[in-house]
């Protein structure tokens, strides 16, 4: 299957930049872009210049107080105290020039690639620059200022009026996209993470499923710290499979964090490549059995640029264009191009070796684990599917 995609990029992504020692680094957007055009998979026709998203938009989510305080936090007239209460100057979330603009820019690549595919130009768009599904109404967390899948998913149900499916398969719980929609009937997310026990931040529990209206409409798998890829997969399409057909959306989109892989610094979980050829592949075909195609897919976590996030997020652009993942050797030149620069060996492959680990030891008692975490958090839909009523 060959499809139209929309590659949203611009290098002031770079801005987004908290300093030079901290683990958030959109350098990896850049070298998952060059990689592609390494690869003769990338051209100028395929790359959309984004746009930053208007207070009045950024506002269908966050609180003006929020807005005016990140504002002045990039101009170097927010006190200390008035930035922790909004989660601004922290550890995770430091303080940077201009921080506003760079991250309205961030929200503004998102909508951008919403209109992309929703205008019908193009059957999906990938916003790498995107995904930071952290933030609140009021509060900056885990690295996150605006959230844009937030803010372009209610761009959505304001301007189009379509029901939105999100997914969101990064290590760490999509805690801001969910609240943000914890009551709303019209917004189904699902989060597969690692669980809450042992990482940030600490939320996405099976029993987590909806307020109200929108009780049923919020699916969380905190998976076990060292799940493998076998693991990881059967849980991601049994749950998406049954999700999807349960909600019948409109569009799909995707938070894409290249976080759960076993090189990541920040999380336990041991992934290797052949999730990133898998998930993307998954959302594929399901956009296209259910939603005419309509798919957009943000960025996020992702910690170890060098080895992982590059190849991973590059099969997402090579499965939106051609239905299948790279295979086989990395183009020599861009490996040629960033070694030097890298502080570690950069793979040669788009796979990863075997074994890329030594064996887990409770490899069995992990997966039966994570089998009771996917029939807990199937049960909404087994219960709805057993008591509907069948036809004649």
């Amino acid at each position: 299957m060959t499809c139209k995609a929309a590659f949203i990029f611009a290098d002031e992504f770079m801005n987004y930049r908290f300093r030079d020692d901290h683990p958030f680094n959109q350098q990896r957007v850049r070298m998952t872009k060059e990689l592609l055009e390494a690869e003769n998979a990338l051209h100028t026709d395929s790359i959309m210049a984004p746009r930053a998203a208007t207070d009045d938009e950024l506002l269908l989510v966050h609180s003006r107080k929020y807005v005016e305080a990140v504002k002045k936090a990039g101009q170097g007239l927010l006190k200390e105290d008035e930035g922790l209460e909004f989660g601004i100057g922290t550890e995770d979330t430091p303080i940077f020039e201009n921080m506003h603009e760079a991250s309205s820019l961030l929200v503004g690549s998102t909508l951008t690639a919403i209109d992309a595919v929703l205008e019908g130009n193009y059957d999906h768009a990938l916003n790498l620059g995107g995904g930071l599904h952290h933030g609140f109404e009021r509060k900056a967390s885990g690295f996150c200022i605006y959230n844009d899948g937030a803010v372009g998913i209610k761009y959505i149900r304001e301007k189009y009026d379509y029901k939105v499916l999100y997914v969101d398969t990064d290590a760490h719980h999509g805690d801001g996209v969910q609240w943000a929609f914890y009551d709303d009937p019209n917004v189904c997310t699902f989060s597969i993470h690692e669980t809450g026990r042992y990482l940030f931040p600490g939320t996405g529990n099976v029993n987590e499923r909806g307020l109200k209206e929108g009780y049923g409409y919020s699916f969380n798998l905190p998976i076990d710290a060292f799940t493998e890829d076998e693991s990881f997969l059967e849980l991601y399409e049994s749950a998406f499979r049954k999700i999807v057909e349960f909600f019948k959306p409109d569009v799909i989109v995707t938070q894409n964090g290249a976080d759960a892989h076993y090189f990541d610094p920040l999380t336990h979980l041991c992934s290797t490549m052949k999730i990133y050829e898998e998930i993307p592949r998954l959302a594929h075909e399901l956009s296209h059995e259910f939603c005419e195609g309509r798919w957009i897919a943000l960025g996020g976590g992702g910690y170890d640029i060098w080895r992982v996030v590059p190849r991973a997020w590059a099969q997402i652009w090579q499965v939106m264009n051609t239905g299948k993942p790279f295979e086989g050797k990395l183009p020599p030149n861009w490996i040629d191009d960033w070694s030097s620069a890298s502080p570690v060996e950069l793979p040669s492959t788009w796979s990863d070796p075997e074994p890329l680990y030594k064996p887990i030891p409770r490899k069995a008692e992990i997966t039966e684990k994570n089998k009771k975490v996917l029939e807990k958090a199937m049960q909404f839909i087994d219960n709805q599917n057993k008591y509907k009523p069948q036809s004649m």
